[in-house]
């Protein structure tokens, strides 16, 4: 099994914000004892969710829990400059194309009971590959030797990826960027993530500055737990 390394640097910006990704570890864990796969989108590129998908992986791993964490961002993913190897790793889209024996892209990583499977190669069809039976068969199988499985997407504002992998999960996870997105994208990327049946958590308020908010900078936005169901 090959072995990836989280960088030092990567490693210190998790540890400085525990606290926030141990609080979100556990909401997820007291929204059902069966919510085992989480799929984790954005509106838009840049929101910060394959940053949020590494470190709640990483705080599952920390709490003692075998935690996966699969790059499905198979369009554009920068999972590969988080992660680090000496050796060639091959991944998501070699196992889904055929190419590649599915244990041939799980990764240990030197944090203990955290594994990877990496995006792969790019594909020239990668909806095919996300919505093939095999996708599907690959998850539930993973089911049997994880404690949990964190599944970073692609933006479900882009391209219809993060549907089509949410519909496999137990549930899903908006990251949202205030001031970077409207309230009408959110609201429509949360519809679309409910359309897969799967149930939706919520939504992660990334790069939010707390001394902004104390002074209304994000008074436009309201409350996005309250106001995402209205139109």
């Amino acid at each position: 099994m090959a072995k990836l390394e989280l960088s030092e640097k990567r490693q210190t910006f998790v540890k400085k914000a525990e606290e926030y990704y141990n609080a979100l570890r556990t909401n997820i864990q007291l929204s059902g004892d069966k919510l085992k796969v989480i799929a984790i989108s954005s509106v838009r590129p840049g929101e910060g969710k394959s940053t949020t998908s590494t470190n709640i992986a990483w705080s599952f791993a920390r709490a003692g829990y075998k935690t996966l964490l699969v790059d499905a961002d198979i369009r554009n993913s920068v999972m590969s400059g988080v992660f680090m190897s000496r050796e060639k790793i091959t991944g998501l889209t070699d196992y889904l194309s055929g190419t590649k024996d599915l244990s041939q892209g799980l990764c240990e990583t030197n944090v203990e009971n955290l594994f990877v499977i990496q995006s792969g190669a790019i594909s020239p069809n990668p909806t095919g590959l996300l919505q093939s039976e095999k996708f599907e068969v690959m998850i539930e199988t993973l089911r049997k030797y994880f404690d949990y499985i964190i599944v970073d997407t692609p933006p479900i504002g882009m391209v219809v990826d993060a549907t089509l992998i949410s519909r496999v999960c137990d549930a899903s996870l908006l990251v949202v960027a205030p001031k970077e997105v409207k309230r009408k994208m959110v609201q429509r990327s949360k519809m679309q993530l409910e359309q897969s049946s799967t149930p939706f958590l919520g939504v992660v308020l990334n790069k939010y500055n707390v001394e902004a908010d104390k002074y209304g900078f994000y008074g436009s936005y309201g409350h996005y737990g309250d106001n995402l169901s209205k139109e």
